[in-house]
């Protein structure tokens, strides 16, 4: 049970709360989540249980529906971060894990569509770690 969570956007404008727990956790190597998170993969939680409230921001909330697919995508008008959302279709909420302030017990427990991940995102443990910005 993950119980009492809370989170932001990037520039606080959009606060909010999950109450409930999470059942999954998968990181997401689609195109289409590549091209939302700008990044190798997306990482969501999921509940059919769970319960949002937003805190503050409700008016700075944004939606995009991708046309004829059932891709959404919540985000702050203000600086563009990812927010959580209902999954109507599947009446599922969907949790950007990145936009959680409050830590979260659960590790990602599959990469999905991992046939159609980038090019660049193989064999990534010898890549040089630099705790902080590059020089």
């Amino acid at each position: 049970m993950e119980g009492l969570m809370i989170g932001q956007c990037l520039c606080g404008t959009v606060k909010f709360r999950i109450s409930g727990q999470f059942e999954s956790f998968f990181l997401c190597h689609c195109a289409r989540c590549r091209k939302d998170s700008g990044s190798a993969h997306s990482a969501n939680l999921f509940s059919s249980t769970a319960k949002l409230d937003w805190l503050s921001g409700q008016k700075d909330i944004r939606e995009f529906n991708l046309s004829g697919t059932q891709h959404m995508k919540c985000f702050c008008a203000v600086c563009g971060s990812a927010l959580p959302f209902y999954n109507l279709n599947d009446n599922v909420l969907v949790v950007p894990a990145g936009s959680l302030d409050s830590k979260t017990r659960m590790l990602p427990e599959a990469h999905i569509c991992y046939s159609s991940r980038a090019e660049w995102d193989n064999n990534l443990d010898n890549v040089e770690k630099i705790n902080g910005l590059p020089c």
